[in-house]
């Protein structure tokens, strides 16, 4: 059981130090953090923005695992390997937009009433 928690997080900190988007979505999640603390959000809202955050980090695990397979499978150009690479990127990516949007319908109201408006 140990030994499945090790190799897992192995994987992880390979991911981390190979994979530049990982790094980035770890900074957006330190900025979250950090907004979420200056807003003070429930800890409903703070679940929720952990949620969301991780499932974009979850999935770009998946997709780095899934680009690391395609490239095992075949080094040569091939649109079907080009298609799945996509499609995961894309996945990501729709992740990505719904944590944003998550975020900014947490943090907004708070941060325009911390300003005055």
């Amino acid at each position: 059981m140990f030994e499945s928690f090790s190799h897992a997080f192995e994987g992880i900190v390979h991911a981390v130090r190979t994979e530049t988007n990982i790094r980035i979505q770890l900074a957006a999640l330190a900025a979250v953090l950090g907004a979420a603390a200056w807003c003070r959000v429930t800890p409903v809202e703070l679940a929720l923005l952990l949620l969301s955050s991780g499932c974009v980090i979850a999935l770009e695990l998946v997709n780095t695992a899934l680009e690391t397979v395609v490239n095992l499978v075949t080094e040569e150009y091939s649109e079907r390997a080009k298609l799945a690479k996509d499609v995961a990127a894309g996945a990501v990516l729709v992740m990505a937009g719904v944590s944003v949007l998550v975020g900014l319908a947490i943090v907004l109201p708070r941060a325009a009433r911390g300003l005055g408006f």
